[in-house]
């Protein structure tokens, strides 16, 4: 073939003072910045009781209401009827049926009664109040019986009846278990769809909400299994929040289907969220194409934004609720560790979102966000997984990034990989963004002495299409294993490795393309690095790199144009020669 040597040139890529890896330093973390330490070890068992699941009921027991319009009748005096007002005061199972057009059952009995509400065709509706409204004991079953259509509306408008502020169309201040194998219809066109002031827990049953604000509505937890959701919410289609105690306020789904459309947020918690399985289909503030592609005012932050950014080091500053409203798919304060489940979120702003740190070990994800796919205010760390991001301005961004697995593919309009990224759009100024020169430059400017994030990739498959820098380290970056592809732009302000103290590979393989103008390599490896300029190529020309022996190690077509091509893997020596082939050119090449 050739030779083509006055088109593929060899750069030099010594980078003073990054030839070992370096430590992070967090000390000059405040403490009170510090999230909650969540305890992620909780199973089904301790999230749900026996009864949380117990859907049968001895009938000839039980207590009958009959609902007749304006009107009820009832087989016990534990039941009080004042016109359409049914009042439920005893521990008992109740079974019923009927419909109250303008009226309210009430639950209202001893702190320490646990009530069994079997809907057996109820249809209420008040156009003033919530339908359902558990004001007191201990806790309250709802069971939805077998084959059953059951409705609870509110009517437009909610008017006091006592100190509580009754604004959802089923409103309880206790605890409330939802199961069944019936459903439940939820409309609430002046407020929440459902509230619970403690735990909610969902363990059966078919259930359609519509509401103009939150649709699902607790204050220390809401826990889901084995039931289906259908959600159209003007503000979150699920949040929890509590404010008093750090560890309230978290989400726990291990089964069952969520698919929902929020004006807000999809599914919120003040503290953490856990999820073990299930389908979740989120469709976010109309989607990704109603994103702003960079932050903004709700960037970060539960209630609002965190114009300040990271966590470490950032603007503590919320803003309100009121200022802003949140648009983002799944979003927890204390952290956030998903195991399993199929995953699929449309959304304006941040599909996956941490105000601390984020775990992916396993489960199927479908994404496409406005904003960052997968964001962690500290430590994001994917073991397991497969994670197809269709559409990000940044795919996965955090502090510190930590891929050990799985299998991740993505597009970004911005950064693939952004570690310690801020709240603008190219992130802290550093690195490469803050550097005089080119492929191979000394770092220089910016910020790069107190850039302290971190990139580590030791196991997994990656393919990154973004249209700005692959892997954006402000701070470290390190290979040790896994099989990572960037392909970049060569037009703008971009690079395939963007780092600002040092970029390391010990193991694994990475193949790079993108632009020269502002272009990195490694700047240490403990196997081959091979990092050439080529001229301006074509998206799809081939890729060869040959062995002496004439052994192809890689082969590779860039779906973009490309300048440069940086190319390391185990089968690559320090100090070998190479054959590189690019289209019809090839030259020889000896590995750093």
């Amino acid at each position: 073939m050739k030779k083509i040597l006055s088109i593929l040139l060899v750069f030099a890529f010594l980078l003073s003072g990054c030839s070992s890896k370096e430590k992070l330093n967090n000390e000059d973390l405040n403490d009170s910045a510090k999230p909650f330490e969540v305890d992620f070890s909780k199973t089904d068992t301790d999230m749900f009781t026996e009864r949380d699941n117990e859907i049968e009921y001895d009938k000839s027991n039980a207590v009958t209401i009959k609902l007749n319009g304006a009107s009820a009748t009832a087989s016990s005096d534990s039941v009080k009827i004042s016109g359409s007002r049914v009042t439920i005061t005893e521990e008992a199972t109740y079974v019923i049926s009927g419909s109250l057009t303008d009226g309210m059952l009430v639950v209202n009995a001893k702190d320490t009664a646990k009530l069994q509400l079997v809907f057996d065709g109820v249809n209420i509706t008040s156009k003033t109040s919530a339908a359902l409204y558990i004001l007191q004991a201990d806790k309250v079953f709802v069971t939805l019986a077998d084959k059953t259509d059951n409705t609870l509306a509110n009517g437009g408008s909610f008017t006091a009846i006592d100190d509580n502020n009754i604004d959802a169309a089923l409103f309880s201040k206790q605890d409330l278990t939802m199961n069944g194998t019936g459903s439940l219809t939820v409309t609430s066109p002046a407020g929440h769809g459902i509230v619970c002031k403690d735990d909610f827990v969902i363990t059966g049953g078919t259930y359609v909400v519509k509401s103009a604000s939150h649709s699902f509505d607790a204050n220390d937890s809401v826990r889901i299994a084995n039931a289906k959701l259908t959600v159209d919410a003007g503000k979150d289609a699920i949040h929890v929040e509590n404010s008093d105690e750090a560890d309230k306020g978290f989400v726990y789904i291990t089964s069952g289907t969520i698919k929902a459309e929020a004006e807000g947020d999809g599914i919120a918690a003040s503290a953490y969220m856990q999820i073990a399985g299930g389908t979740i289909d989120l469709l976010v503030g109309g989607g990704s194409e109603n994103g702003t592609k960079a932050s903004s005012g709700n960037y970060g932050g539960f209630m609002g934004g965190r114009p300040g950014g990271m966590r470490p080091g950032g603007n503590q500053d919320f803003v309100t609720e009121e200022d802003t409203v949140s648009m983002k798919g799944l979003k927890a304060a204390s952290g956030i560790l998903i195991s399993g489940g199929d995953i699929t979120i449309n959304s304006a702003d941040d599909s996956i979102h941490s105000d601390s740190s984020l775990t992916i070990n396993g489960g199927n994800f479908i994404i496409a966000s406005g904003d960052d796919a997968i964001h962690a205010e500290d430590t994001l760390t994917v073991t397991a997984g497969e994670i197809d991001i269709s559409e990000s301005y940044e795919g996965l961004e955090a502090l510190h990034i930590d891929v050990q697995g799985g299998n991740i593919k993505l597009k970004a309009s911005d950064d693939g990989l952004n570690a310690a990224g801020g709240t603008d759009q190219s992130g802290i100024v550093g690195g490469r963004d803050g550097m005089f020169g080119g492929f191979g430059g000394r770092p220089g400017g910016g910020m790069s002495s107190n850039s302290n994030g971190s990139i580590k990739i030791s196991g997994g498959t990656l393919y990154i299409n973004s249209s700005g820098d692959g892997l954006d380290a402000n701070g470290t970056l390190e290979i040790s294993g896994g099989y990572t592809v960037v392909v970049g732009p060569t037009q703008g302000d971009t690079a395939t490795l963007d780092y600002d103290k040092s970029g390391i590979i010990t193991g694994g393989t990475f193949i790079g393309t993108g632009a020269q103008g502002m272009a990195q390599s490694f700047s240490d490896s403990e196997q081959g690095v091979i990092a050439i300029s080529v001229g301006n190529q074509s998206a799809g020309t081939k890729i060869v790199l040959k062995n002496k022996s004439g052994k192809t190690i890689i082969e590779h077509s860039p779906e973009l144009n490309f300048a440069v091509v940086i190319l390391s893997s185990p089968d690559i020596k320090k100090g070998e020669t190479y054959t590189v082939t690019v289209g019809s050119e090839s030259g020889k090449f000896e590995a750093n």
